[in-house]
């Protein structure tokens, strides 16, 4: 199956470590919505990635191949059901393609919550990994509206 990431799992390296089976396929956005933060991680110190409805703006991110397996310790890791939900998606792929893909969405947090420096840092080296704009905002705002990646 294939999995959308769109905050700290576009690491190549933090998805290695969470999903060791997982296998990096292709950048996409998803369309509609948008990007925020939300909530408050132990973890990151922060507010975390999720994402909202938004007509017209595009959330851009990477598809990867996941196992069943790689599923669950995504849902592990996501707080699933409780703070995470998960849901079906259509991505658009560099070549204009729809693609089904499963992705996670803070159920539990509405209000904003501004990222820790070291959240957004891990989200841009996933930009770099995956070769995505760094000029898309990552600091809770409203995303500029394009599709590279």
């Amino acid at each position: 199956m294939y999995y959308f990431a769109y905050g700290s799992n576009l690491s190549l390296k933090q998805m290695a470590e969470r999903c060791p089976g997982s296998q990096p396929k292709f950048r996409a956005v998803l369309p509609n919505y948008t990007l925020a933060f939300t909530g408050w991680s132990r973890r990151w110190r922060g507010g975390t990635a999720t994402i909202r409805r938004s007509a017209g703006d595009r959330v851009p991110g990477a598809v990867y191949e996941i196992s069943a397996r790689d599923l669950l310790s995504l849902d592990e890791h996501e707080g699933y059901p409780a703070v995470y939900d998960r849901m079906n998606v259509k991505v658009i792929t560099e070549d204009d393609e729809f693609v089904d893909a499963v992705t996670y969405i803070n159920i539990k947090h509405v209000s904003e919550t501004p990222p820790s420096p070291e959240y957004p840092a891990v989200i841009q080296q996933g930009y770099k990994d995956w070769g995505i704009s760094s000029r898309f905002s990552i600091k809770g705002k409203r995303p500029p509206r394009h599709t590279s990646g």
